[in-house]
C-alpha cells in the first residue's frame, strides 16, 4: 500500500529534501577535473553534518560511502574511492539524507568540462526524462503513467531505460512502497492520491538498457560499457501540479 502523508510528515520530508538540494547544490561547484570522488565524498558528509542531518546511504545494507558516484559506463551505487575525474566525464551524484526520522533522495548527472555531443545529449535525454515522468505525479493519475512517460521520452530519443533498478517511495523509510520503474503501460498501477510521496529516478543508457554489477557487488555498469546517466526528484503528489521537493535550481 502506498502511504499518503499527514501535513506534518510531508514538512518534515520536506526539511530532509531541503538538506538534500543544499549539499547537490554545493558539490555541483566541486566537479571538475581531478577532484576524486572521494573528496566528494568527505565533502558531502562534512555538508551533512553543517546541516544537521546523516547520510541515509552509509551502512545500508552494508554500503561504505556517503554518497553514490557514478562516472560514465557506471549506472548506481558507484563507491566513492582514489578515481579523479578527468576532462570529458560524466558523474552521477546520489544524495540521500536522513533528518529527525525522515529521508530526501535526489540525484544528478554533470559534465566535467567538455564533453563530448552523444553525453550532452545524454544528459539532456536523462534531465526530460525526469521531467516527463515528475509531470505526471498528479492525483487521479496511475502510477505507471509516470513509468510510461520516462519511457516514451528515452526511447524516442534513440536512448534506453534501465530496467533493473527503479524509483520508489520514500518517507520515515528510506525505501517505501511503491517501486516506481522507468518503463511500463500508461493507466495501470495504483491511483495516486495527494500526499503520496514519491522518489523518480530515471537512469538512461546511450546503448543497451543491460547492466551488470561489479566484483565490489554495488557499483552497476552498462554492459556494453556505453554511458548512463541518473537524474532524481523527491516528490510530493498533489491535487494540482507536483511538487519538487529537491529542488536544486
Amino acid at each position: 500500500m502506498i502511504k499518503v502523508k499527514s501535513a506534518e510528515e510531508i514538512e518534515l520530508i520536506r526539511r530532509a529534501c531541503g538538506v538534500v538540494s543544499e549539499v547537490i547544490k554545493q558539490l555541483k561547484v566541486y566537479v571538475r577535473t581531478g577532484i576524486s570522488t572521494k573528496q566528494l565524498d568527505e565533502l558531502a558528509k562534512k555538508l551533512l553534518r553543517e546541516l544537521g542531518a546523516t547520510s541515509a546511504f552509509k551502512g545500508y545494507r552494508g554500503y561504505p560511502a556517503n554518497i553514490c558516484t557514478s562516472v560514465n559506463e557506471q549506472v548506481v551505487h558507484g563507491i566513492p574511492g582514489s578515481r579523479r575525474l578527468k576532462e570529458g566525464d560524466i558523474i552521477s551524484i546520489d544524495v540521500g539524507a536522513k533528518l529527525k526520522g525522515y529521508f530526501g533522495d535526489a540525484a544528478c548527472t554533470w559534465p566535467v568540462g567538455r564533453i563530448s555531443q552523444k553525453a550532452d545529449k545524454l544528459l539532456s535525454v536523462g534531465r526530460g526524462a525526469l521531467a516527463a515522468g515528475i509531470a505526471q505525479a498528479c492525483e487521479g493519475n496511475h502510477l505507471l503513467d509516470i513509468s510510461s512517460h520516462i519511457q516514451s521520452y528515452v526511447e524516442s530519443s534513440g536512448c534506453s531505460v534501465v530496467r533493473k533498478f527503479v524509483g520508489h517511495g520514500i518517507g520515515s523509510q528510506m525505501h517505501e512502497e511503491p517501486e516506481i520503474p522507468n518503463f511500463g503501460k500508461a493507466g495501470l498501477g495504483p491511483l495516486l492520491k495527494a500526499g503520496m510521496v514519491l522518489a523518480i529516478e530515471p537512469m538512461v543508457n546511450e546503448g543497451t538498457f543491460e547492466v551488470e554489477i561489479l566484483k565490489d557487488k554495488w557499483t552497476a555498469v552498462t554492459k556494453d560499457r556505453k554511458l548512463s546517466a541518473h537524474f532524481e526528484h523527491t516528490v510530493c503528489v498533489t491535487k494540482d501540479k507536483p511538487e519538487v521537493l529537491t529542488a536544486w535550481e
